[in-house]
Parts: C-alpha cells; sequence; structure tokens
C-alpha cells in the first residue's frame, strides 16, 4: 500500500517479499473444470503463477507445452505450476483439448474480467492488447510469498530455467 497524495491508500501491484493476493478461479486440471484457490497451496508448496496473454497464441502454446515438458522436475521441487489467463472457462478447455492435455491448473480470469490480474499488476490497461494479461512469472514460496517476479513481452515465451535455481532454494 501507499499514500498517492489525492486519493489516500491504493493498492500497488504484488511485488517480491509480499504475500500474494489469494484468489478462487475456475481451472481446467487435465481436462476436468474445478474450483482453484491459491491459498490452497500454502504451506503444501511453492507455486509458479504464469500469467498469459490470451489462448490461441503461439507463445502461449509454446509455453504451455513447455511447463507440461518440465512438470518432472518442478514437482520434484515441491512446486506446482499454475496458469491464468482472461480467457472463458470454454474458450481454454477448447484450446487444451487442441494442444495439451496438461496436469497443471489453467484458470480463468473472465469474470470480473481480468480482476486476478490487475491484483497482481499484469492486466494491460491501454493499447492495442488492453484488457489482456502481461505475460508474467511469479515465484511464490510455500508460506505464500512472491519470491520472484518477472514480466516478459507478450510473444515471448518465458524460460522455466531461469526459476530452477531459486526453487531448489526454496
Amino acid at each position: 500500500m501507499r499514500d498517492d497524495g489525492s486519493r489516500g491508500v491504493i493498492d500497488e501491484p504484488a511485488s517480491v517479499g509480499t504475500s500474494a493476493p489469494d484468489f478462487q478461479l475456475p481451472a481446467l486440471i487435465a481436462g476436468v473444470k474445478k474450483p482453484l484457490r491459491l491459498s490452497a497451496y500454502r504451506g503444501q508448496k511453492n507455486v509458479v503463477l504464469a500469467f498469459y496473454p490470451s489462448n490461441w497464441r503461439d507463445a502461449s502454446a509454446k509455453q504451455l507445452i513447455g511447463y507440461q515438458m518440465k512438470r518432472p522436475r518442478v514437482l520434484a521441487n515441491h512446486t506446482e505450476t499454475v496458469a491464468v489467463t482472461v480467457d472463458s472457462i470454454m474458450n481454454t478447455t477448447t484450446w487444451e483439448r487442441e494442444i495439451g492435455p496438461f496436469d497443471f491448473p489453467i484458470c480463468a480470469d473472465f469474470w470480473p474480467h481480468g480482476e486476478v490480474c490487475a491484483r497482481y499488476g499484469v492486466l494491460r490497461q491501454s493499447g492495442p492488447e488492453a484488457g489482456a494479461s502481461e505475460r508474467a512469472i511469479l515465484l511464490i514460496d510455500r508460506d505464500g510469498r512472491i519470491a520472484f517476479r518477472k514480466v516478459y513481452g507478450l510473444d515471448d515465451v518465458p524460460p522455466l530455467e531461469e526459476i530452477f535455481p531459486m526453487l531448489e532454494k526454496l
């Protein structure tokens, strides 16, 4: 929280060292729709929280396919991958059937549109991609604190390799 001088205290985006905002979203897990609450991992596992702008983008497909391929290494580090997009759960279901299946949750931050993305400071507010999320990776430790945060270009594929050294220390 900070004081902007005119409106009083406002929320800052989730940053390294702060508690990760909790959320509950509809998610696909291995093709099955279930609710997912981030705090369910607290005390149990670290979380790689992967925001991506939308389904049906080549970079999004490469990103999630890559995460599925590296899943054994992620799990070996007591970590779960949780992907988040602003697309609807129905759109995500169709897309996942085409390129998946994925054993990790893919959450739909569709309604209210982008609310979770906005709380994490990754909802694009202007420009041609307004309303989509940034492509961003956050690493949340078992205590629910953000240990790593990085925003990538919309068409970049974030490499999981850069977070493995941090995972191995958590």
